[in-house]
């Protein structure tokens, strides 16, 4: 097997949070979300072929464009929507995805709990963290996580844990580790952190949650 090769890369993936989790001493699974936006249905279906289950998607359209026909075939595959989530599209999320990571503002937690219980369907929410206070990317600031959560528990959207993307070309530890004490002092077990160029460090700082792109499907073209 060489490196173009679905099954060999997913397999190198899962040694590297193998490593990572026996380095931290951990004996918890570590779920890989392997992140196929952007990718054809052609692309993502030798992934599933080699055992890989769960996928991320950014938007509720392109999802609904290509996964359906995929899950027909493969009724076991579980969606993870990574991206960020208009208000208007809670409904459609709610329907399709299995995890919703990208919880971020009161609005939506409002509109997702509406669906929620439209549907009777309840995805697993991760609150997204801004972590690095940047005005270009989405999830809450942490002065207000505290007010953001309590929002979300009275409204009983099921939160397992936090989810943030720490600011690009700088180390990443500190960021995990700021995001696993916040989820330690809110009492949240998940933390959706990591990604191809940094999930084994992730994973030593607690991530539960990896979310792999290239390192799974190669570069896009």
């Amino acid at each position: 097997m060489t490196t173009d090769d679905p099954a060999a890369r997913l397999a190198g993936v899962r040694a590297q949070i193998d490593r990572a989790r026996k380095l931290a001493g951990r004996s918890d699974a570590v779920e890989l979300i392997a992140v196929s936006k952007m990718h054809p249905a052609a692309v993502i279906a030798p992934l599933i072929a080699a055992g890989q289950w769960i996928f991320g998607e950014n938007r509720v359209q392109e999802a609904q464009a290509k996964w359906p026909a995929l899950q027909a075939a493969h009724p076991d595959v579980r969606l993870a929507l990574i991206g960020r989530l208009q208000s208007n599209k809670a409904a459609e999320a709610v329907a399709l995805f299995d995890s919703i990571h990208s919880v971020d503002r009161p609005s939506l937690v409002a509109a997702l709990a509406k669906a929620m219980d439209a549907a009777d369907r309840r995805p697993d929410c991760f609150v997204q963290v801004n972590i690095g206070d940047e005005p270009q990317k989405g999830g809450c600031a942490i002065a207000d996580l505290a007010g953001l959560l309590e929002h979300a528990r009275a409204a009983e959207l099921p939160v397992t844990g936090l989810m943030a993307l720490p600011p690009a070309d700088v180390e990443p530890a500190p960021y995990f580790a700021l995001l696993a004490k916040l989820a330690r002092d809110h009492g949240l077990a998940g933390l959706s952190m990591g990604m191809s160029s940094d999930y084994p460090t992730a994973v030593t700082l607690g991530a539960t949650h990896v979310r792999v792109g290239s390192a799974l499907f190669g570069a896009r073209a």
